[in-house]
């Protein structure tokens, strides 16, 4: 096996078994305690070594993890991403019965999302439970409903004969999954029934509950020369992956490396959890305080620092190319992708720009460019959020990927593999 196909498939593991941000957070977790590293907890001082890696979780669904140097650090190597994919999140009171027969779930979108490619698909939920325990405290689960639970059904081209024609979905209407068959009465709280199978708790005992849907389809290595990845969520979890892979298998010179990986990017950042937040910024200086440095101290890192957004790209696609912009043309395969923007949505620069290219020809690797067309508005990601608390030197980059925000994504396997070298010289610096 290729070292290229290895990461690729890899990164499927990976996302097979993240069916939710908190599975994501929680398995980097364990990859982190397995290589030594050191949990440590916001509310308890932090006591530091050298040539030694830490972590912090907050939310269940955000982490930041750290590696010093053995000698005095300069600075800080920070690669950041983000967790969450766009999705469907359950309501509250969640059942409805329809026909006194249908037993659906009420959802609501998360994110930007295609909405028909869910359609037709089987599909399962995850997420988190607040379950009260014997002493009659809350305790936090994970739960993963490991089968085919659901599926959203599309109304047959007969009743709706314009269905190829710019067909308009209603999230509250048409998107709603189907559960099960029965009386009401005889699937009463059947979600939370599923939850205590799998939680081993009582239903009574769950007081409440963050869950989305996930899809079941396993990710694939595909394409006659097997240049392909058609997988769900590899926006973003194909650069935190890559990132993570880096971070462990680097050790750090002369800067403290770091791996942030946020939660909630496809909604605003805007939450506590969110890359804009306080958290990285508040890492950073408890990290120089444990080390006993003044606020000035400080700033002098944080001068000397660089951060690299990783968020996925879009790559031309190749029924659409007029969407694409005339002279930046990033494909799958082409290698990573370094992205601009006028309006600042990106924070890449010159000076960042040209750091980011001696690190790819320092690996190895090819880049290219990405800027939206100037009539077509893009989206935007977490590297400006994050540098608007913590004030460092930033280049935005991804991975060029096809039906970004789709249920099922198409990327690279090459690109993957790419990505993991980038950010070992990054981190080996």
């Amino acid at each position: 096996m290729s070292r290229e196909t290895d990461a690729a498939e890899g990164l499927l593991r990976f996302i097979e078994e993240s069916p939710s941000v908190y599975h994501v957070i929680d398995n980097i977790r364990k990859m982190l305690l397995e290589k030594g590293f050191v949990e440590l907890r916001e509310n308890e001082s932090w006591k530091i070594q050298s040539a030694k890696g830490y972590f912090v979780v907050r939310n269940d669904s955000t982490i930041i993890a750290f590696r010093m140097p053995a000698k005095k650090t300069k600075g800080f190597h920070i690669v950041a991403s983000h967790s969450d994919s766009p999705t469907f999140k359950v309501k509250e009171n969640a059942q409805i019965t329809a026909e006194g027969k249908y037993i659906r779930l009420n959802t609501e979108k998360y994110g930007g999302m295609i909405l028909s490619t869910w359609l037709d698909r089987p599909l399962s939920v995850a997420g988190r439970i607040v379950v009260k325990d014997a002493k009659g405290e809350m305790q936090v689960k994970l739960v993963n409903v490991d089968k085919d639970l659901l599926v959203i059904p599309n109304v047959a081209i007969h009743m709706n004969r314009d269905i190829n024609n710019k067909c308009e979905y209603n999230a509250q209407t048409d998107m709603l999954p189907l559960m099960s068959l029965g009386e009401s009465k005889e699937t009463e709280n059947l979600l939370l029934q599923q939850m205590a199978i799998v939680a081993k708790v009582k239903p009574e005992n769950i007081l409440s509950y963050d869950l989305f849907l996930y899809v079941r389809e396993k990710g694939r290595i595909l394409g006659a020369g097997n240049a392909f990845i058609l997988s769900p969520k590899l926006d973003d979890l194909q650069c935190v992956y890559t990132s993570l892979q880096a971070f462990i298998s680097k050790k750090p010179k002369n800067y403290t490396n770091v791996l942030a990986v946020f939660d909630n990017e496809e909604v605003g950042s805007g939450t506590a959890q969110g890359a804009d937040s306080t958290f990285l910024q508040d890492v950073l200086y408890r990290i120089s305080e444990a080390l006993e440095l003044n606020y000035g101290a400080y700033c002098g890192l944080i001068a000397d620092s660089f951060l690299i957004s990783a968020d996925n790209a879009h790559a031309v696609h190749p029924n659409h190319p007029e969407k694409a912009d005339p002279t930046n043309r990033p494909c799958i395969g082409g290698g990573i992708v370094i992205k601009y923007h006028g309006g600042q949505k990106y924070t890449t620069d010159a000076v960042s720009a040209a750091k980011l290219k001696l690190l790819c020809e320092k690996a190895g690797i090819h880049y290219q460019s990405y800027t939206n067309r100037s009539d077509i508005a893009g989206g935007s990601t977490l590297g400006n959020i994050s540098t608007a608390h913590v004030s460092l030197s930033s280049v935005d980059i991804g991975l060029p990927q096809l039906a970004m925000h789709s249920a099922m994504e198409t990327a690279g396997v090459q690109d993957t593999e790419d990505a993991v070298r980038l950010f070992e010289v990054f981190y080996a610096e």
